[in-house]
């Protein structure tokens, strides 16, 4: 059994097929099957179903894989030790971001994060909750970008902001006289929502009591699967949904007169960076930790209310 063999049977499982695993292991297809088929018979069992496509590990490779992939992270500790120790700051980082924080906080480091640090490279993709915790303890990913607490042991969290939540309302919604809002102005026969699956999902439904009240049947139901949906249905068809802050900060002045704040205390949502307990980008992290810190509009940089909303 080699280190090589190792990254090969996690490279199929990740791309669920020979050929891709391949191209991304910079060797040819052949090569690849022969050292698999090799660990394959020294560990006396299957690793992969190939009669599948795509591609799937039996049950015992499902193990063998998750086992390797733990192997693999503890060598590359190695690499990062030495490159930690010279100070040099290279590598790259896959990091798995919620679809209500990706549009708005992105645009404002990732340029400036790129342009700073030009030997680290930077891989993202949108995720829920559930499949960045699910991938952080797996390896597939260094670090998460989303909304915390997460009551999860083998994850430690790293708080950068609380972003404040608002009502975007249209002229039509009794709120819109109001200058402040509490959870019983919302009129759930008129709130927007998105699709289950989505942790702001759930803090709407928290922050409005949706559980608590009693939803009157619509002859139409909509559920959205972005936040800039949820905004245009309110422009669009009236209504009235709940937003994250940094969705607004780019607003015309006709956007922000629909905007209702919350009385005080405003509710807000906790963002933070996560990582497995064990991880091995420390450098990394901290620089990227720092460099968002250091990007954020003022205004969420000195909030520093803890009504947190509940996930």
């Amino acid at each position: 059994m080699t280190i090589t063999q190792l990254e090969y049977i996690v490279a199929v499982d990740t791309h669920r097929h020979f050929s891709t695993a391949a191209e991304q292991c910079f060797i040819t297809q052949p090569t690849l099957s022969m050292q698999i088929q090799k660990l394959e018979e020294t560990l006396g069992s299957k690793i992969f179903d190939r009669s599948k496509q795509p591609v799937i590990p039996t049950e015992i490779g499902e193990e063998i894989i998750q086992q390797a992939r733990i192997i693999l992270n503890e060598v590359k500790k190695i690499d990062q030790l030495i490159s930690d120790k010279q100070g040099i700051l290279q590598g790259e980082l896959k990091i798995g971001i919620i679809p209500t924080l990706a549009p708005y906080l992105l645009p404002l480091f990732l340029q400036p994060f790129l342009k700073k640090y030009p030997d680290v490279t930077i891989k993202v993709k949108e995720m829920t909750t559930d499949i960045i915790v699910e991938k952080l303890k797996t390896g597939r990913i260094d670090a998460g970008l989303l909304v915390t607490p997460l009551q999860e042991a083998s994850i430690t969290e790293y708080p950068l902001f609380y972003e404040e939540l608002v009502a975007y309302v249209s002229k039509k919604n009794a709120a819109y006289k109001k200058t402040y809002v509490l959870a019983d102005d919302i009129d759930l026969k008129e709130l927007w929502l998105l699709e289950e699956g989505h942790c702001f999902r759930s803090q709407i439904i928290n922050l409005c009591e949706l559980k608590k009240q009693t939803k009157e049947q619509s002859n139409f139901e909509y559920e959205a699967g972005s936040v800039e949906t949820l905004r245009k249905m309110v422009e669009l068809n009236n209504g009235v949904t709940i937003l994250p802050e940094l969705a607004t900060l780019d607003f015309s002045a006709k956007q922000t007169n629909m905007i209702r704040h919350f009385k005080s205390p405003a509710p807000v949502r906790e963002v933070s960076l996560v990582t497995h307990r064990d991880y091995i980008k420390k450098k990394l992290i901290d620089v990227l930790k720092e460099e968002i810190i250091a990007i954020l509009p003022p205004k969420l940089a000195l909030n520093k209310s803890k009504n947190l909303v509940k996930i």
